[in-house]
């Protein structure tokens, strides 16, 4: 699967390791950065890594940031992209289950590396349902303009 992966300064240090992760499991991954630990703006590296996914370059996206609320707003903003903040191991099943999410945004900050890890094998194992959800996913995808 190709996965586009980008972060801000609080998810720095954790997205190099999302990155080993996701190779170590036979992804192609596409790092959108940052490059590091000083203070910057989440949209700069957010929006390419979304783009990637409504542009189909890519099947999907993670986003790291320090909550994950900025990362999955922006996401959300482009056609095509079906973005969750997840906040358990159950959300990551159900968003993929139900809603078909193409992008994952993950709050660093909040949870242990290990929490964030196991919400996102869930997210990368669990398919999509369809069925009476696709039907309610068309109604949200009916809104891209």
């Amino acid at each position: 699967m190709k996965i586009s992966i980008a972060s801000d300064h609080a998810g720095f240090e954790f997205n190099n390791k999302l990155k080993q992760y996701l190779e170590s499991k036979g992804h192609v991954v596409t790092s959108f950065g940052c490059s590091g630990l000083d203070s910057c703006d989440y949209p700069d590296f957010g929006i390419p890594a979304a783009k990637s996914v409504s542009e189909g370059e890519v099947d999907r996206a993670i986003l790291v940031c320090n909550n994950g609320i900025g990362m999955s707003m922006l996401a959300n903003k482009l056609n095509g992209v079906l973005a969750a903040l997840v906040y358990s191991e159950e959300t990551a099943r159900m968003t993929r289950q139900h809603h078909g999410s193409n992008v994952l945004c993950l709050g660093a900050a909040q949870f242990s590396e290990e929490e964030l890890m196991t919400f996102i094998k869930t997210w990368m194992e669990t398919e999509f349902e369809g069925g009476r959800h696709d039907r309610r996913i068309g109604k949200v995808r009916d809104l891209d303009s």
